[in-house]
């Protein structure tokens, strides 16, 4: 299965994004941990994206939809895959469905995660103390001041997905408010397994 997660910073994505690779036995894709991997094997899409991030530029879309294409062409990520975080904005989700075609595939779901705003930076403040409690250190940007400004940037760019996926016929929602556990379940309903 091929599938994007949706949803605001703190929606539960991350958490079910787990709970689908264990259950579908893909891998989940992080734009991040793929650009790395291509820097260090000196691939030629990694050698641009190192030229570019050592001069402190955002790596272009067209790099960044590259770096996935040579991903999705590894053997764990031939059954499918799952996105958490890409694409972040209408323009990558175009290129994106572009170099799918390309490649004769299709997505299988996008599922946005809805939740409640100022639910969100109750847990992600909840989610801090938990986490200082058990003594590890608190992410930065389980910050309230910084959430918020990462949750102002997702509505911006991001949020414009849903309609373009909608307008596809291929969003599906689900309340990211729920416990852990009713969402997986709403996600093994989604996805039929």
């Amino acid at each position: 299965m091929r599938i994007i997660l949706l949803g605001p910073p703190g929606a539960g994505k991350g958490t079910q994004a787990v709970r689908l690779v264990e259950r579908l036995r893909v891998p989940q894709l992080s734009t991040g941990d793929m650009l790395r991997a291509a820097v260090a094997a000196g691939s030629p899409i990694g050698v641009k994206a190192k030229e570019i991030m050592e001069r402190g530029a955002l790596v272009s879309d067209d790099i960044v939809i590259g770096i996935i294409a040579d991903r999705i062409e590894e053997a764990d990520a031939k059954v499918g895959f799952i996105l958490d975080g890409f694409p972040r904005t209408v323009a990558q989700a175009e290129a994106f469905d572009t170099m799918l075609a390309r490649k004769g595939l299709k997505l299988d779901a996008v599922i946005e995660f809805k939740v409640d705003e100022n639910a969100l930076v109750d847990r992600i403040v909840r989610r801090a103390k938990e986490t200082e409690a058990r003594g590890e250190t608190v992410r930065r940007d389980d910050n309230p001041d910084v959430f918020k400004i990462r949750l102002q940037a997702y509505k911006a760019q991001t949020a414009p997905l849903s309609a373009y996926y909608a307008s596809k016929g291929a969003l599906k929602a689900i309340d990211g408010m729920r416990p852990i556990d009713e969402v997986t379940e709403a996600l093994r309903g989604i996805l039929g397994r």
